[in-house]
């Protein structure tokens, strides 16, 4: 009896999560269900919308093991719609990895380029936050959803940086699995450009797999034995990239020979067609038809392993391949029987889905530069050039969302003193200086949580949320005297002053009447007090309470 949801902690789920993952890559998928079944309804008891998500990915799954396309369509539905209610993570982009894999496997070509754009812009930027596990493992998935996708160069590219996250993080097995998985990749890709032309660049790749071979092995990490023959099969792979065809055959025999007595039915097919593809270059060198003989045989027992294990990619590439091998042969019939077999097989949705995918990709990042420009506009659009203060546009939309008599609040308008007779008496580049050191002044004495603006010219606004009057002044005191007391001797002979105004919103008690005060009637009164600091002399505080400020100047005359 399968156990009840409360028998899975909300704690235990992660750990079950990982189990059940790392059960999703393996040959054998009877692992995944055993574990899948054991742990009941647990994510569909969460009321986590991500757990309720994996539980639908993970049904998914398993309704493609169980041959139910309808019952997976609808489950990756599902998942789909819980990750909507998810935060942007990496743990968010590591399920919509799964489920493009899932798609891919289900030869839903459409549905998992999307799935893996989306989980692509997770992997990237603030969203992904620090390395993890979630991290490398979206990484991982995005890598073989895209293998899948004949899309080898941007499945490199996630091996790679999967393998990289992982490196800085203390799992080894981990490790491990993401340096086996970039080898992999890397000798995929590097058959394919050998294919098309480009042995150069074949060649560099394949030096890459067989290195990234060589250091796993030297890791202090025993892996699984199906595992570790894989990564024997990419290294001989990797060798015939090379053309090192005679050292990888010895290898590649000896390995095929345990994965025949040990491996699961897709690891068969994988090293039968791996050492197929090295014994016609053999055959084609040596003009040795018995070894394209053999080949042949090892194509067609890799296309059917393919084909009962779900990997239509690779199934597809076995019925391509036993074409161009029978025509070689001298057999047109048995050629074109492959040929149409493959033609039959290829969706014409795979090949729109990668134009589909470059679509994507040139429209992200045309989104993306619209973003940035969009940034920049915004940024000019709120933010005084000189200071980098919010400028009035600024002050102003932020004042007109306050809710004035809910709590204390003050307002202070700071004004430079004799501005005008700094840029008279030496320059406006002098006067841009002074100012540029008041709003930094400004800014560094500033409670946490308080706002300063360059109002106009030489006029500042200091918001205070949560300050009555007499906080205010003690802050504003502060401001004041770190601006006179400042050392101004690289500007000017004099030290530079400001004079400041106060004004606090009324708090309205429980069962008053409710008397709402404008925040232009709060600048007003402010602006009101500033004149009258102006006129007591200067380089002083103003409050409605009539607070005095400190060290006011003697010299009188009119404010400026």
């Amino acid at each position: 009896m399968s156990p009840s949801p409360a028998r899975v902690a909300p704690d235990d789920l992660s750990t079950v999560l990982w189990r059940l993952l790392d059960a999703s890559s393996r040959d054998d998928s009877t692992t995944f269900v055993t574990v899948l079944d054991d742990v009941g309804d647990a994510f569909a008891g969460s009321t986590d919308a991500r757990w309720t998500a994996w539980g639908r990915a993970l049904a998914a799954r398993r309704a493609l093991i169980e041959s139910d396309p309808e019952a997976a369509v609808e489950a990756v539905s599902a998942a789909r719609e819980a990750l909507d209610k998810c935060p942007p993570s990496a743990e968010s982009a590591l399920a919509l990895a799964y489920l493009a894999h899932v798609e891919v496997t289900a030869d839903h070509f459409d549905a998992a380029m999307l799935l893996a754009v989306d989980a692509s812009l997770l992997t990237e930027g603030s969203t992904a936050g620090e390395p993890s596990r979630a991290l490398h493992q979206a990484h991982r998935w995005l890598s073989l959803t895209l293998s899948g996708l004949d899309l080898e160069e941007l499945a490199v590219s996630h091996a790679v940086r999967g393998h990289r996250i992982a490196a800085v993080l203390p799992d080894l097995a981990d490790q491990w699995q993401l340096l086996q998985l970039s080898a992999q990749q890397h000798a995929e890709l590097a058959q394919t450009l050998r294919r098309r032309g480009d042995t150069d660049r074949a060649r560099a790749l394949a030096t890459v797999a067989i290195a990234q071979a060589t250091e796993a092995r030297e890791m202090a990490w025993e892996p699984d034995p199906a595992d570790a023959d894989l990564l024997d099969v990419v290294q001989a792979w990797a060798l015939t990239c090379t053309d090192d065809l005679d050292s990888a055959l010895g290898p590649l025999r000896r390995v095929r020979r345990r994965v025949q007595e040990r491996g699961g039915l897709w690891l068969r097919g994988y090293t039968d067609l791996v050492l197929a593809r090295l014994l016609v270059r053999i055959a084609q060198r040596d003009d040795d038809e018995e070894f394209a003989e053999e080949a042949t045989g090892l194509l067609v027992d890799a296309a059917g392993a393919f084909v009962a294990s779900g990997d239509r990619r690779r199934y597809r590439q076995c019925l391509l391949e036993l074409g161009q091998n029978s025509a070689d042969l001298g057999r047109p019939a048995e050629a074109l029987h492959w040929l149409e077999a493959y033609r039959a097989d290829t969706s014409r949705a795979h090949s729109r889905g990668r134009e589909m995918w470059a679509e994507m990709f040139v429209r992200r990042s045309r989104l993306r530069e619209a973003a940035r420009q969009a940034a920049v506009l915004r940024r000019h659009a709120l933010e005084d050039p000189l200071t980098g203060l919010g400028n009035r546009r600024s002050a102003e939309r932020r004042l007109g969302a306050l809710r004035l008599g809910e709590e204390p609040l003050s307002l202070a308008v700071v004004d430079v003193d004799r501005f005008k007779e700094v840029n008279d008496d030496t320059s406006h580049t002098h006067g841009d200086a002074v100012l540029r050191r008041v709003a930094d002044l400004l800014r560094e004495h500033s409670r946490t949580g308080d706002e300063v603006y360059r109002w106009a010219g030489d006029e500042f606004l200091v918001v205070l949320p949560g300050a009555t009057e007499a906080q205010a002044v003690l802050v504003m005191e502060r401001l004041r005297s770190a601006v006179a007391t400042a050392d101004w001797t690289d500007l000017l002979p004099v030290p530079v002053t400001v004079s400041i105004g106060v004004a606090t919103a009324p708090t309205v008690e429980e069962g008053e009447p409710a008397t709402v005060v404008g925040w232009r009637a709060l600048f007003d009164t402010a602006d009101l007090n500033l004149f009258s600091a102006k006129r007591s002399g200067r380089n002083r505080v103003r409050a409605p309470s009539g607070t005095p400020g400190e060290e006011p100047s003697t010299d009188g005359g009119a404010p400026a």
